[in-house]
């Protein structure tokens, strides 16, 4: 019988994180939860140690690990409860486990991705900001410890789904010409400028097509997810700026596409559910069964596709700005984003203030190469300082 395959969720409460545990139950003679985590959301993750049985739970906030541990105790659960940063890196590296699926939202990601990649893990990469931040670090880290990156995010999952496997130095070599990132557009893709200054934050956490965390949501909304993707892709795909483009596509069907240089531009194509780049990742190389339903495309009719309006939604703008200024650019816009994301749902500032402060902060930063994690670490908070700062001046 094969060895069951040992995975760690990071963010296991998360949209990613249940999406994850629903393609594991599906296959339980092929893996097995080795450690979930969560920041403090104790319910949802007791109730996911009683029915995966992980050996450890993590969260990253002390008070939510010893209510977790208490409860679990009381219910005869022998899952063992950690909590802080160390604890996310350890279940992260340890020597058990096989795959780590990194869905933490936000910087809080980076640390315990970077310890898998140095274990040289198979790691199935939803946290964006590990390559927005970091993605030199990353990258090496992944090279040097041997580790098997598989992306997540949809988009860069179809990418890679289409994309020739052979390791190259460029696209060129590949005879790939350019990468076509789709976009929905999000839910105000044709609202007009006026419209984006009156938005709430109840319409905004209303995408057309994916069901999603808050943060995600709202950055669907502003496209700065789009954004944050082209970067991810950059490094990803070892693509520069100008052989990315985005292609706005509301009915989120095709996820991305890869032009060749012949001509030919292939994609991936499903229903919008998170479960099939889940599964296919998970089960790389095989194909695993994701219970995603098939894609109908007599219901479907037809598809369409426009070029994104970067004057009413400048935080894509902003992102192409980061990737081309390279170094810390892309760790202070990110801070910025998360800041002012934040602002927004606590309705501090309005929606169309969001890419205002991005790039007020980025304009105010001292943008510099970066040699270490450390300076990143600054980078991202000086520019949450300078953010809340503009909040405040705003409020």
């Amino acid at each position: 019988m094969p060895k069951l395959q040992q995975v760690t969720i990071l963010g296991a409460t998360g949209t990613i994180g249940v999406n994850t545990l629903d393609v594991i139950s599906q296959h339980p003679h092929s893996f097995e939860v080795f450690a979930l985590t969560a920041n403090q959301n104790v319910d949802v993750l007791f109730n996911q140690c009683q029915k995966f049985n992980p050996r450890y739970a993590v969260t990253l906030e002390e008070q939510a690990a010893d209510q977790l541990s208490a409860k679990l105790k009381k219910a005869g659960s022998a899952t063992e409860v950690l909590s802080g940063m160390a604890a996310l890196e350890f279940v992260s590296a340890h020597e058990k486990v096989d795959a780590v699926m990194a869905a933490i939202v936000g910087s809080a990601g980076l640390n315990p991705s970077i310890a898998a990649a140095k274990a040289g893990k198979r790691i199935l990469l939803a946290n964006k900001e590990t390559l927005v931040m970091a993605g030199s670090i990353f990258m090496h880290a992944v090279e040097e410890g041997g580790a098997t990156l598989l992306p997540i995010d949809s988009e860069h999952n179809a990418i890679f789904q289409v994309m020739p496997h052979e390791k190259r130095a460029s696209l060129n070599d590949s005879g790939v010409k350019k990468i076509l990132l789709t976009a929905s557009g999000g839910p105000f893709r044709k609202s007009s400028a006026e419209e984006l200054k009156r938005v709430t934050v109840k319409q905004a956490l209303n995408h057309p097509n994916w069901v999603m965390g808050p943060k995600i949501t709202i950055d669907s909304a502003t496209l700065m997810n789009k954004g944050l993707e082209v970067i991810e892709a950059h490094w990803l795909f070892n693509a520069s700026a100008e052989q990315i483009e985005v292609v706005v596509h509301p009915q989120s069907v095709i996820h991305s596409m890869v032009e060749y240089v012949d001509g030919s531009v292939l994609a991936q194509l499903s229903n919008p559910d998170m479960r099939t780049p889940i599964a296919y990742a998970l089960g790389y190389p095989e194909r695993l069964q994701s219970g995603v339903s098939s894609l109908d495309l007599f219901k479907i009719g037809r598809l369409d596709f426009e070029a994104p309006d970067t004057d009413k939604f400048p935080c894509l703008r902003l992102a192409f700005d980061a990737l081309k200024a390279g170094g810390n650019a892309a760790a202070i816009m990110n801070a910025a984003n998360e800041v002012a994301v934040e602002a927004f749902i606590k309705e501090k500032i309005g929606f169309t203030d969001i890419p205002a402060l991005i790039e007020s902060v980025m304009e105010s930063s001292q943008i510099k190469a970066v040699s270490d994690l450390e300076m990143l670490i600054v980078a991202d908070k000086e520019a949450r300082i300078a953010a809340k700062a503009w909040v405040k001046r705003a409020a």
